[in-house]
C-alpha cells in the first residue's frame, strides 16, 4: 500500500508540472501578441469625399486607387507600413499626374498633392534606413493620413461652393410658368385713365362755359326786338 500512495503522489506532482508548464506557455504567448501589437498604427478615419463630390469624380481613377490603398494605412503594422510605402508613393504621383477635372487644377489642390507625395517619398526612404524607430515610422503615417484627409476636404469645399452658387442662380431666375401666367396691360389703357385731379377740373369749368355760351348768344326784348351781347373792349391802363 505504501508503493501505491507513493505512486500516485508521484503521479499527481508530474500531471501538476505539465499543467504548469503548459500555462506558461500560454502567458508567453499572449505577452509575444502583445508586444506584437504595440507595433501596430491606428488611425482614426478623417474626412471622406461627400456623395456630390464623388459622383463629380467618379471617372478618376488614379483617386479611387490611391483612395482604396491608403485604407490599409488606417490600422496597419510599421514593417507593413514600411513595405508598402513604395507603392504608395507611386500610386500617389499618378493621380498627381492624371488630374482631368478642371475644377481640380486649382494651385492650392496641386500643392496639396506635391505635400501628399512628399511624405509618401519620405516614408519610402525610411524603409532603407536600418535604425528606424517605430515611432517616427508612427508619426510619418499620421502627416500622410492628416494631408490627405485635407485633400479631401478641399475638394468637398470646392464642389460645396459650385453647388451653392447653381442654387442662387436658379433662384434668381424668373420662373418659366410666371413668364406665361402674367398679365402685361396694354398702353392704351394707360391712356384712357384719367386722374381723379383732372377730373375734377374739368367738371369745375362746366359752369363756367355755359355762363359764357349765354352770353354770346342774341338777347328779344319785350318788343320783340334783339339786344345784342354786351362787348366789352380791353382797354390798357397806363
Amino acid at each position: 500500500m505504501k508503493y501505491l500512495y507513493s505512486l500516485l503522489l508521484i503521479i499527481l506532482f508530474l500531471s501538476f508540472s505539465c499543467n504548469r508548464a503548459k500555462t506558461t506557455q500560454e502567458v508567453s504567448k499572449k505577452t509575444d501578441s502583445l508586444t506584437i501589437n504595440s507595433n501596430r498604427i491606428i488611425n482614426t478615419i478623417g474626412e471622406t469625399l461627400t456623395p456630390t463630390t464623388k459622383k463629380a469624380i467618379s471617372e478618376w481613377k488614379e483617386y479611387h486607387d490611391v483612395d482604396e490603398f491608403i485604407l490599409k494605412y488606417y490600422n496597419i503594422s510599421t514593417s507593413e507600413a514600411l513595405h508598402n510605402a513604395k507603392e504608395l508613393s507611386g500610386l500617389i504621383q499618378l493621380m498627381k499626374d492624371t488630374i482631368r477635372i478642371d475644377n481640380l487644377k486649382e494651385l492650392n489642390i496641386t500643392a496639396r498633392f506635391n505635400v501628399l507625395h512628399n511624405e509618401a517619398l519620405r516614408l519610402a526612404d525610411m524603409a532603407t534606413i536600418p535604425s528606424i524607430s517605430n515611432e517616427e515610422v508612427k508619426e510619418e503615417v499620421g502627416k500622410i493620413i492628416e494631408i490627405y484627409s485635407a485633400v479631401n476636404s478641399k475638394i468637398n469645399t470646392i464642389y460645396k461652393a459650385e453647388e451653392l452658387q447653381n442654387s442662387l442662380e436658379v433662384d434668381t431666375e424668373t420662373p418659366n410658368e410666371l413668364r406665361k401666367g402674367a398679365i402685361i396691360p396694354e398702353r392704351n389703357n394707360y391712356k384712357e385713365r384719367k386722374s381723379p385731379l383732372r377730373e375734377k377740373t374739368e367738371n369745375s369749368r362746366k359752369p363756367v362755359r355755359k355762363m359764357r355760351d349765354s352770353l354770346k348768344k342774341p338777347l328779344k326784348s319785350e318788343r320783340g326786338r334783339l339786344i345784342k351781347p354786351a362787348t366789352f373792349s380791353k382797354k390798357t391802363v397806363k
